[in-house]
This record gives C-alpha cells, sequence and structure tokens, in this order.
C-alpha cells in the first residue's frame, strides 16, 4: 500500500516525534519513519493511530492512483511569494458527514457571491465550540439566521439550550436573540472561486 503520511505530516508542520507522541498509544518516532518510508507494512490499525495523531481521516494517508494531488507552487507571506522549501502538495477539500453549506448569492461582509461556506452541525451541549465564529441557525417557520456568534446566555434550568445572541452580517443590522435552537452549524471552510 502506498501512503502519503509523510506528506500529510509535513503538510501539518509535524516531525517524526510528534507524530509518535501523539499516537495512542505513544510510539517512537523510528517507527512512524519506517511507515512512512514502506520499511513497515502498514496496517488499518496504523493508519487509524497515525491519522487520529495527524488530525486527519485514515483514507487522507492512502495514496490512490486516481487521488487528485496539487503541488505547492509558492509559499506566501507578508514579505510576499517564495518557492516552498521541499516539495508539498495540498489535500483538496472534501465532504465529511455533518457538514452542511451556505452558498452565497449576493456579497455580504466578508463573503462574496459565488462563494461556498462550509459548516458543520452542532449539537446544542456544544454550541460553546462556535462563540465569535460565523453561524446558520434555524429560527421558527423553517426561517433561517446567518450571522456572528457573540453571546450565549444559559439557560436558567437545565432545560433548553438558552438564549444565542448573534451579530448579522450587513452593516447597520442590529443585533439577533434566537432561544433554544435544535442545532447551529458554524463555518469551517470557505470555497471561493477567483
Amino acid at each position: 500500500m502506498i501512503t502519503a503520511i509523510r506528506e500529510v505530516r509535513r503538510a501539518k508542520g509535524m516531525t517524526l516525534e510528534e507524530v509518535g507522541r501523539r499516537c495512542v498509544p505513544p510510539t517512537t518516532a523510528q517507527t512512524i519513519g519506517r511507515l512512512e518510508t514502506g520499511t513497515r507494512t502498514v496496517s488499518v490499525a496504523w493508519l487509524n493511530r497515525i491519522a487520529a495523531a495527524l488530525g486527519v481521516d485514515a483514507a487522507d494517508l492512502v495514496r490512490l492512483p486516481e487521488r487528485p494531488e496539487i503541488a505547492v507552487a509558492a509559499v506566501l507571506d507578508g514579505a510576499g511569494a517564495q518557492a516552498p522549501r521541499r516539495a508539498a502538495s495540498v489535500v483538496p477539500p472534501r465532504a465529511e458527514p455533518g457538514l452542511v453549506a451556505v452558498t452565497v448569492t449576493g456579497g455580504i461582509g466578508d463573503y462574496r457571491a459565488g462563494d461556498e461556506i462550509w459548516c458543520e452541525r452542532l449539537a446544542p451541549e456544544d454550541f460553546g465550540r462556535a462563540l465569535n465564529r460565523d453561524v446558520l441557525v434555524p429560527r421558527p417557520a423553517g426561517r433561517l439566521l446567518f450571522g456572528r456568534l457573540i453571546g450565549r446566555e444559559a439557560p436558567a434550568g437545565e432545560e433548553g439550550t438558552g438564549k444565542l445572541h448573534l451579530l448579522p452580517l450587513g452593516g447597520g443590522m442590529r443585533q439577533q436573540v434566537v432561544a433554544d435552537p435544535a442545532w447551529i452549524a458554524f463555518a469551517v471552510r470557505l470555497v471561493r472561486g477567483l
């Protein structure tokens, strides 16, 4: 099996030692190196352990002939564009379970017409993860609200999710309060054509 462990590890900026320490249970840098180079057979169990340590899906570590790779041609920072020090590639975005999308048909806030905003759905007990992020919130009668989650009031008792305070993206719009939504989805990826 041909793996992309080394490429993904380098793209994440991690050393062999860091990956080994993050594995559960921890392992040595030498073992990770052998798995990367193919001198040691990579089992499904190893793929799962290394994928968890890298924060990716195991499928991202398997190189298939038809899998597209996008070569990194330049690194861009405040000083401008430079050639990468080592050959690198990026993995194209892949849909995951629990994602929903928002398509932008007219510019608003930081978003332009044609943008796709990929959002991860959250259950009420995880709403705190979305503070200060752009979120999609269902409202009564099938309506929706998209804006920045700026606050959350805990419920008085243990019933309900409390009140969410959202700042709409358009200029001059007033803060909105939504009580006890069944779910929210926070923006995790912006897909924008140029």
